[in-house]
This record gives structure tokens, sequence and C-alpha cells, in this order.
């Protein structure tokens, strides 16, 4: 399934006594990043104190607010998998440079999509607008708030490289670190760039709304944080081809699973608006599929809500877009293509040999990610 059919294992599984635990990669990848952001909100202040109050403090307070560190807890599972034990502080510092890195996306992606909430509170460029207006400055509210997001937006980047750069440093794999983080900010780069594209050629395809899916959340999410972490512990080329490739079925349930959410999800839970992805007509898996059924089942009516050019904006159209989702099972066929990438995803991480120990970490983290208990392949056919 999408090029990905697993192969044997690549390593003798490690059947020794289970790893020693770490902590809690999360929790601890948070104490870090409490400790990078004093010292790099320090450097701020001594910068320009009101760049530091305007935009340093923001970053930092978006960067701490909320957020499940997926991308930490996937890079020490990643690290465990390659037989990582002992001092975590290396991948922990990996783990809080992905938080800053998916800080810069956010804010990004907030200001392309003009998302009017994040993380249960205004946006990084609603939040810079209202100041603003509050201060009563001259010009453009909106267009300074765009303008100074962009700017924080660098910045956390800025913060993300200069701590994987210093953790690299010091790392035996510091070359092969710096390779995989290259490749995961590329990508990042490409798949908003796809998704942007596709919006305005108002494309529709089910192959590319996959393709920007991969690129976009798959990758960065999963993919390249389990790299990153077997990088750190030594993994060799078969050991991290085999958790890229879990990575990517695990990061594709994720972004199908945000894709519901997106649509489906209850914004006091999400923190987001549901039904943002509808107004903009962003092109996901599933805009994507339940427009193919439409077409295939001859459902004129769900077609034209959901074709490219249709309108979008009000609440009512966004609701006859939702009715659609459900009316031509697309909704269902997500859910059965979430199951069915979790549990490929099982597959792919068992060719790294890693301890059943972490093979059941891992598990509970594509549950946690997509949203579904993962079962064998041979379960769900």
């Amino acid at each position: 399934m999408l090029g990905l059919t697993p192969a044997p294992a690549a390593t003798a599984e490690r059947d020794a006594d289970p790893p020693v635990a770490t902590p809690d990669a999360p929790e601890a990848a948070a104490s870090v990043l409490e400790r990078v952001l004093e010292v790099r909100l320090r450097h701020s202040r001594a910068v320009d104190p009101v760049f530091a109050r305007d935009l340093a403090d923001r970053v930092a307070a978006l960067v701490t607010r909320g957020g499940k560190r997926l991308r930490t807890a996937f890079a020490s599972c990643g690290w465990r998998a390659a037989g990582g034990s002992g001092d975590a502080s290396a991948v922990l510092h990996v783990g809080a440079a992905l938080e800053l890195l998916q800080a810069c996306a956010l804010v990004h992606d907030d200001v392309m999509d003009g998302s009017l909430r994040r993380r249960g509170a205004p946006a990084m460029h609603v939040d810079l607008a209202r100041r603003h207006w509050a201060s009563g400055m001259h010009g453009s509210a909106e267009s300074f708030g765009t303008s100074a997001a962009v700017l924080a937006g660098d910045l956390a980047l800025a913060w993300a490289d200069d701590l994987l750069a210093e953790t690299a440093l010091g790392a035996p794999q510091g070359a092969r670190l710096l390779e995989e983080w290259r490749a995961v900010r590329t990508e990042m780069v490409a798949g908003q760039y796809r998704d942007l594209h596709a919006q305005a050629a108002r494309s529709s395809g089910v192959d590319e709304a996959l393709a920007i899916a991969t690129l976009k959340s798959a990758l960065y999410t999963v993919a390249r944080p389990l790299a990153l972490g077997g990088t750190l512990a030594g993994a060799d080329d078969d050991v991290r081809d085999a958790l890229r490739a879990a990575g990517r079925c695990a990061g594709l349930a994720f972004q199908l699973r945000d894709d519901l959410l997106g649509v489906f999800g209850d914004p006091a839970l999400t923190g987001k608006p549901a039904g943002d992805d509808l107004r903009t007509r962003k092109l996901t898996y599933l805009l994507a599929a339940a427009l193919e059924l439409a077409e295939t089942n001859g459902d004129h009516r769900a077609a034209a809500a959901l074709a490219p050019g249709a309108q979008t904006g009000s609440e009512r159209a966004v609701e006859r877009m939702r009715a659609a989702l459900e009316r031509t099972g697309a909704k269902e066929l997500v859910e059965a293509k979430i199951g069915e990438l979790a549990a490929m995803s099982l597959l792919h991480f068992e060719r790294t040999g890693a301890h059943p120990y972490v093979r059941d970490e891992f598990a509970a983290l594509v549950e946690r990610a997509s949203g579904v208990a993962p079962r064998r392949v041979e379960e769900i056919a």
C-alpha cells in the first residue's frame, strides 16, 4: 500500500531484557524547552526589549501552551528502537527543536490559511493585529499582524536550527543528524507550497491530496522524528529506512485524523474552529475522496457542493459540504484508511528489530496520533 510493502526484518529482534525506561519524553522535553526558552528570551531582551516583548515572548508562549508533543515522543521512540538507552538528553533536545519547528509551521500556516485561533487562543497574526489596534498605531492592523507573525515564525525556526545544530555538534552522529534535519525543513516547505498551489489551481485529485499530506505533515510529524531519534542512537541505513516507512504510514494516519477533526471535531477539544478547511476548500484526502465518490456514484448534489469553484465561505455552504462528506461515505472511507495505515506502520516498525517493549510503545503512540488502536494488517484484511 502506498508503495510501502514491508520487507523482512533488517536486524534480529533485540530480545534481551527490556530497555531501561527513560523519563516520559514529552514531559522531559517540556522541561528542556523551558530551559532553552529561558536562555533564548534572555538573549532576545538583550538584543532589543520591544522585539523581545512583542515577538520572542509570544513565540515562547505558543510553544509552551498546549500541543501533544508527538514529535518529541516519536523521536524518543526511534532512539530506543535503535538501541538508545541511558542519558536521553540529546534526543530530548532534538525533541525540543522539533517543537520549535512546529511552532514556526503553525504560525506561518495560520497566516496563509487566515485561521483565527490556535491552541485555544488567538492565532499569532490575530493577536499581533489586536495589539496594533489597541495601541493606536499607524497603518493597517491586519497588515502589521501578518508581517509580524511571519517574523515570529522565522524566529521559532531560527531557535530550532540553533538547538539542533548545538545538539549535532556534540553527537557522534552529528553529520547524519543534520542530514535528516535538512530534509525535514525542505519537505515541510515543499508541502506547504503544494498546499497553496493546490488551492490556487483548484485541484481535487486524491493522489495530490496524499502527496500534500505526506510532505506537509506525515514526514515531519512522525517519519523524520523517528529517523532523527534513530540516527542519534547510531541506527544503520536499514533501520532508518524502516523507521521512515513506519513513520510515513503513522504520519498519514495522523493527518487523516486531523482532517476529520478539522471538519467534525469539537473546537473545545481541538483548540481550533471546525470547518476552516471547508471554508477555504483546502485540498485534503477527505475532500478529494468525497468528490471522487460523488462523481462515481452520480451524486450530483454532493459533487456540486464539493467541486472546485463552489461557494464555500458561508456557514450554510460549510454545512452542505459537511453533509456531502457524510452522505458520500467519505467519512467512513477515511476512518478505514486510518486503521489500515496504522496497521501498516506496525509492520514497518517490526523491521527495526526493536524490543517488543519498544514496539508496544510505538503502537501506543500510533494510537494516540491516529485515534485508533492499530491492528495487524491480516486482522483487517
